[in-house]
């Protein structure tokens, strides 16, 4: 752990020695020395010329000579034949205008960047120094209510068999258990597998196989709603291995009246398959161990993630029920049960472990996904979150920055560009302004190419036992820069969807997982 600070510090320190000098070579290049050097060269050279001519005089005198006879430059005097003085070309029109708007851009994101940076921070020294809230761990023996478990699938022949065979492994009452397969149009040998399955437990598993109908697995979801028993629902994506333990665990919080949903813990299943599964192991263990466990001691906005968590069937209703119109429906369903008043618990022994993306393409394709779902969700909500009269205002606030995370690495790009532009162009006319990009610039790479979220994932590996993963730590800006272009290509591709009125479309995660022996 000694080792991944160290090395994160140094590449800060770096930076800041990097961003600092090109903002003064910047000045030092803007303010225009060398103009005035270039107009006074011609009076220099005709005095150096007259100094030196005289042969009798030393050096040194020759050099006061020099001076003495240089004629006084005189910023009125017209410039010789062609050759214009640099203080007579006029400035470019609306130059100044320009240059104050993209300064004030700076100013606004170096304040968001603080904001966000602040934040992690909070949430890592929580984790570390304060007492933890798990107040339904205790719950271990109750009067179990009937609930139904969904399983998304979707072209999931690899890894459906594995979910369901985990499932019929639970340790939760089977009289009040019922487990549905959401078979949604697959076209592989999906179905085969869950009606091979179902036979060895056909008074447990009900599946529901979708044949027609509105892509997507809210739209799924929502169908399937006709085959629920009992007011619980728990929600799995199929490439989910859920422990025997787990669904108690997950419905433990609904003995509180006032809870609508409910999320546990992801965890990585093949993290020691290459350096991509290695880094999104880092990635989800700073986001779950860390800043979802610490929203939920906070009293702020835990997620609800659509897998590995459960949700009210009268709260659903109460919000209007599965919305097909987004691709983050878990998202979506998280500020619909907040601006209700239902609350959302984050349980972080409840862990699950999932499936995460081997290769950089299919892992670009998630987050493309996840930021198109999200922002949608930022667009319908922001507002009418911030003007809610029964959400405290310690939630509007962590709500609107939690619906900006997947907008901000869009403008760290932009904000980017901009400060390379006055860089190269000379635009940056002054020491404050100048500073300002030095600055800048070492919060942006702080806040989020490292050490913002990277602090949150040095607290998960601590909490964890997981030291040794941190050497991997400062690989993380690989995937960060993954990040920005999936953000930048989701913002791009919503736009068009507006512009154009196209329908949503579903980009399912690759599987990579050879189906595990149905006896594990």
């Amino acid at each position: 752990m000694k080792s991944g600070r160290a090395m994160s510090l140094c590449v800060q320190c770096v930076l800041l020695l990097i961003v600092f000098a090109c903002s003064l070579s910047a000045r030092g290049t803007a303010l225009g020395p060398a103009s005035a050097s270039l107009a006074t060269a011609p009076f220099a050279r005709t005095a150096q010329a007259r100094a030196f001519a005289q042969p009798s005089l030393p050096h040194a005198e020759a050099v006061a000579f020099a001076f003495a006879q240089a004629e006084p430059f005189d910023a009125e005097r017209p410039a010789a034949a062609g050759r214009p003085a640099a203080a007579d070309a006029p400035p470019a029109p609306g130059k100044g205008i320009v240059i104050s708007l993209c300064a004030a851009y700076l100013w606004v994101f170096a304040l968001l960047t603080l904001v966000y940076a602040s934040r992690h921070y909070v949430f890592g020294l929580d984790r570390l120094f304060k007492p933890q809230r798990a107040p339904y761990r205790a719950i271990t023996h109750a009067d179990w209510p009937e609930i139904t478990v969904f399983v998304a699938a979707h072209n999931e022949e690899a890894v459906v068999a594995d979910c369901l065979t985990a499932l019929l492994a639970t340790t939760y009452p089977r009289e009040r258990l019922t487990i549905v397969p959401v078979n949604d149009r697959s076209t592989d040998n999906t179905r085969a597998l869950i009606d091979e399955v179902q036979a060895r437990a056909p008074e447990l598993i009900k599946p529901f196989h979708r044949e027609s109908g509105k892509p997507g697995k809210a739209a799924a979801l929502k169908d399937a709603l006709r085959e629920i028993r009992g007011d619980i629902m728990v929600v799995f994506d199929a490439d989910y291995l859920p422990r025997p333990g787990l669904l108690k665990e997950l419905v433990a919080p609904f003995f509180d009246p006032e809870v609508g949903a409910v999320m546990g813990r992801v965890v990585p299943q093949n993290a020691d398959r290459n350096l991509l599964a290695r880094l999104l192991d880092l990635e989800r263990a700073g986001g779950y161990q860390v800043n979802q466990q610490a929203r939920n001691n906070l009293g702020l906005v835990p997620q609800y993630g659509g897998t590995v968590g459960g949700v009210r069937k009268s709260a659903l209703d109460a919000v209007g029920g599965w919305r097909d119109d987004t691709l983050a429906e878990d998202t979506d369903m998280t500020y619909r049960l907040l601006l209700s008043n239902w609350r959302t618990v984050y349980l972080n022994h409840a862990e699950c472990y999932e499936e995460v993306p081997e290769r950089w393409p299919v892992r670009a394709r998630q987050l493309t996904r996840w930021a198109k779902g999200h922002n949608q969700t930022l667009f319908r909500y922001l507002i009418p979150l911030l003007r809610s009269p029964v959400t405290p205002r310690r939630c509007r606030l962590d709500g609107a920055l939690l619906l900006g995370v997947f907008v901000m690495p869009a403008l760290l790009a932009l904000a980017w560009g901009i400060a390379l532009a006055l860089y190269l162009t000379n635009g940056i006319d002054s020491l404050v302004l100048g500073l300002l990009v030095s600055v800048f610039a070492l919060f942006a790479f702080s806040t989020f190419g490292n050490f913002g979220v990277f602090f949150e994932i040095v607290v998960a590996a601590r909490l964890d036992g997981r030291a040794t993963r941190l050497r991997l730590v400062p690989m993380n800006v690989v995937g960060f820069c993954v990040t920005i272009a999936a953000v930048v290509a989701a913002l791009w591709g919503l736009a068009l969807d507006a512009l154009l009125r196209r329908e949503l479309r579903w980009d399912k995660t690759e599987r990579f997982r050879r189906p595990l022996n149905s006896g594990r």
